[in-house]
């Protein structure tokens, strides 16, 4: 029952940002609109509840499950980026060398933040 309360808070946030979306027209997935809802009101919250943490624990393990749609319908379409790999491919290692970056920066914020407050305890 935990988790199904945690998919519901999620399957919510989602629906705000698609209503989101087509309220403002905006050129951006409601997913991720609703994810960024939910960043923010975790950060205001400043913890993340039981059930929202056992969802994501679930969805984390079917992550791949998630990209493979994305992947065959490129498979579907390989002949219309003719003339365009160089782009591609630039696009690519540049998007996955700046997510690393941003990951990493992320992580020493955090264990930063981590060993800041096992100090003060």
């Amino acid at each position: 029952m935990v988790m199904l309360r945690g998919f519901l808070v999620l399957v919510v946030f989602f629906l705000l940002g698609e209503a989101l979306r087509l309220l403002a027209a905006l050129p951006v997935s409601g997913g991720v609109l609703g994810m960024i809802m939910v960043t923010f009101t975790l950060m205001l919250r400043g913890k993340v509840s039981d059930e929202l943490a056992e969802a994501s624990r679930g969805l984390i393990s079917v992550l791949v499950l998630l990209i493979t749609p994305g992947v065959v319908g490129v498979f579907f379409i390989v002949d219309q980026f003719t003339g365009y790999w160089t782009t591609v491919v630039v696009a690519l290692v540049v998007g996955t060398l700046l997510s690393v970056f941003t990951t990493l920066l992320l992580m020493k914020k955090v264990a930063g933040l981590a060993e800041e407050g096992s100090k003060h305890d």
